[in-house]
């Protein structure tokens, strides 16, 4: 995990509910390794957003969601 990942991985399993917290590493997981061989596109980012938010506690969520919308933009 380079740096960049590795801060965006510790700002988003910080706002994520205790119980969704391992799903949540293995979608960051999944999501780095689709980075590093070249899979990780806007189709894909804009497929899994919605699971992504669901692991986040309810006061976070305004939050993520904007930072992901910001996000695919810039993608």
């Amino acid at each position: 995990m380079n740096q960049s990942q590795n801060q965006f991985f510790q700002f988003f399993i910080e706002p994520v509910k205790p119980e969704c917290e391992e799903q949540a590493k293995e979608l960051l997981a999944e999501n780095f390794a689709r980075q590093q061989n070249g899979t990780f596109n806007k189709e894909y980012l804009a497929g899994i957003i919605p699971t992504m938010l669901s692991y986040v506690k309810e006061e976070s969520k305004e939050e993520i969601t904007a930072i992901m919308n910001d996000f695919s933009k810039r993608f």
